[in-house]
């Protein structure tokens, strides 16, 4: 199977047109060349005959036998060729006596030299002779006998011959003619055939890159105008990505509801909790405790699910900027250092759903530090990579192994319910990305998220 940059020819839309319109035009080109060859070689060889039966006509006409036995020509023959010794063109008469099956020839033409044609070669079916001749020369021969020419009964026997070299020339010709014109016609049929092919997909290749627009989050929708065939497909497309945004926005919607929700019985609660009971306060404490892990998870979820539903961009460095000034004033004790590289960053998502996964590496970084927290971003290779490492006493092999653990906290003496770094890991794997934990060399937790972009 032919093979083009790892996909079979027959496997693409371009290649099957291009193969089948190929096939077409050189097969067509082939045996238009062979049937326009075939029928000028018989136009050359009717000719050929033709010339021949003229030249038997005309010494027909002007044959002479009398009675003396004198066999003479009125006229010359026009044709050059029969005065050159074995030029290819010969004529000769040859005489019967009454009663005799022996032909004598008598006359004959210059360019025989002292060579003969056979006067008792068979006839053939239609009337021309295929023999040998001088200088073993491919002969087309045309005979014609005339019976008792004068009063002695005596009969005549005349052969006009050719060469079939003398046909080689004008056969060869006309076939380099003719394979220069269908090559050139076959180069112009190839290249208007791959200029229709592209212009044809031309729309399959502008609809990819609207795609890709939507994709990477440039167009909310397929926008451009395409022919009637695919116009219906990008109508549709664009429905169902109506009817999935709509989706997006009302599960959001409920989410928030959800959390709303929820909220002010937590609250009671919560408030519940700081009764004079002390077995009360610790049930109603843990009971809070499970019911906001759960709803965090659960929602971090359900927007993790949707981040990838319609594709749009956010700024890396305008939203790190934003975060690192709320972690600053809420961390007023701690030193936050940002390093943006000078191009732009765009992460291929909601600036939400940033928000939230770098939001949680630096509040957690920020718990943890003595003094320093740094951040570094940056871009390669189409992933986007985000670095957070504080100053703090940092992790053991065995907590590093379980700090994405939901639930999981590394200090049960530092508030929160463990779901931080677990909410960062579900939105990284939304993402096809990842986020990794490990030591720094700054002395503290080094936290690595890397995500497509």
């Amino acid at each position: 199977m032919i093979a083009l940059r790892g996909h079979t020819i027959l496997g693409s839309l371009r290649g099957r047109l291009l193969l089948g319109t190929l096939a077409w035009i050189l097969i067509s080109i082939v045996l238009a060349g062979l049937g326009l060859n075939r029928l000028f070689q018989d136009h050359v060889y009717r000719q050929f005959e033709q010339r021949l039966q003229t030249h038997l006509d005309q010494i027909m006409a002007d044959v002479n036998l009398d009675n003396a036995d004198g066999v003479t020509l009125q006229s010359r023959l026009s044709d050059p060729l029969f005065e050159q010794p074995y030029s290819g063109m010969y004529w000769q008469i040859a005489r019967q006596e009454a009663g005799s099956e022996q032909w004598t020839v008598v006359l004959r033409s210059t360019s025989l030299w002292d060579e003969a044609l056979d006067v008792n070669a068979p006839d053939s079916p239609n009337g021309v002779l295929s023999l040998t001749g001088p200088e073993k020369q491919r002969l087309v021969v045309l005979r014609q006998e005339l019976d008792e020419v004068n009063d002695k009964g005596q009969s005549l026997q005349i052969m006009v011959a050719g060469n079939r070299e003398l046909l080689a020339e004008p056969l060869a010709r006309f076939e380099r003619i003719l394979f220069l014109s269908l090559g050139g016609l076959a180069v112009g049929l190839i290249l208007a055939a791959i200029l229709q092919v592209v212009l044809a997909l031309y729309p399959l290749h502008l609809l990819r890159r609207r795609l890709l627009d939507v994709q990477e989050g440039r167009e909310p929708q397929v926008s451009g105008n395409f022919p009637s065939e695919i116009q219906p497909l990008v109508d549709d497309f664009n429905a169902v990505l109506s009817a999935n945004a709509g989706m997006v926005d009302r599960a959001r919607a409920q989410a928030g509801n959800l959390a709303h929700a929820v909220k002010t019985p937590l609250t009671i609660m919560g408030n519940a909790a700081q009764s004079e009971d002390p077995h009360l306060a610790a049930l109603v404490s843990e009971q809070v405790a499970l019911a906001q892990r759960q709803v965090d998870h659960h929602l971090s979820r359900a927007r993790a699910m949707a981040v990838r539903a319609i594709g749009v961009r956010t700024n890396v460095s305008s939203c790190l900027q934003s975060l690192c000034r709320v972690m600053g004033r809420l961390h007023g004790d701690k030193q936050i250092h940002l390093d943006l590289p000078d191009q732009e960053l765009i992460f291929k998502g909601e600036e939400q759903d940033l928000q939230e996964m770098a939001g949680n590496l630096l509040d957690n970084a920020c718990k943890w530090a003595t003094q320093n927290v740094w951040c570094q971003v940056w871009q390669q290779d189409n992933v986007l990579h985000l670095v957070v490492e504080d100053d703090g006493p940092g992790l053991g092999p065995e907590q590093l192994e379980r700090v994405f653990g939901r639930g999981q906290r590394a200090d049960e003496r530092h508030p929160g319910f463990g779901l931080g770094l677990d909410i960062v890991r579900e939105l990284a794997r939304s993402y096809q990305g990842k986020v990794q934990a490990s030591a720094s060399e700054k002395g503290g937790l080094r936290l690595d998220l890397t995500l497509a972009s």
